[in-house]
């Protein structure tokens, strides 16, 4: 059974959406951001229940407060063998330091393949819990981000990153970042 709840965080409302285990738990399956660029629409067929991520609203607003680096929840992405493995490599990122997509592809074991790479980070269902914000393109700047580059701006400046710069053609409007 797919449930899914809202949660209120600075970077606007979250969908979180997750799957029932068989003890009653809830594997966290996605957290999307309003506009995000593969979200999925509430599914008539879920059930809204907020309590049920409890745990998972309580680690990210440890996060958005900045007491927490890392988050301790069992996941539950979908994906094809090749994505699950660059999710897995995300998560391997620290917090406050960025990679680029050149070098997560030689660390998911796949040198060459930046544009492979990229494609799957953009599909990552679980945004923030696996820190895809923290790839940047091989100069250093900030690409594309399914939730928006200025959410990944105010995402890797949370984390304490060095600054980095939006790529040339996605700077993100003043209303945009105001919105924040």
């Amino acid at each position: 059974m797919i449930v899914h709840a809202s949660h209120a965080t600075p970077i606007g409302p979250l969908l979180l959406v997750g799957e029932r285990d068989p003890a009653g738990g809830v594997r966290l399956s996605g957290i999307y951001m309003e506009q995000h660029r593969h979200g999925p629409a509430v599914d008539p067929s879920w059930s809204e229940d907020s309590p049920a991520f409890g745990e998972v609203v309580r680690q990210l607003d440890e996060y958005f407060e900045g007491t927490r680096a890392r988050f301790d929840l069992p996941l539950a992405p979908a994906g094809t063998p090749f994505q699950r493995r660059v999710w897995a490599e995300l998560a391997n990122i620290a917090p406050g330091t960025t990679v680029t997509y050149g070098e997560l592809a030689r660390r998911a074991g796949h040198p060459g393949a930046a544009r492979a790479v990229g494609a799957a980070v953009g599909r990552n269902p679980i945004s923030i819990v696996v820190p895809c914000h923290r790839v940047v393109g091989s100069d250093g700047t900030l690409t594309g981000y399914a939730g928006g580059v200025a959410r990944k701006a105010f995402l890797l400046a949370l984390e304490g990153a060095p600054s980095v710069v939006p790529a040339a053609t996605e700077v993100p409007a003043a209303t945009e970042v105001a919105s924040l």
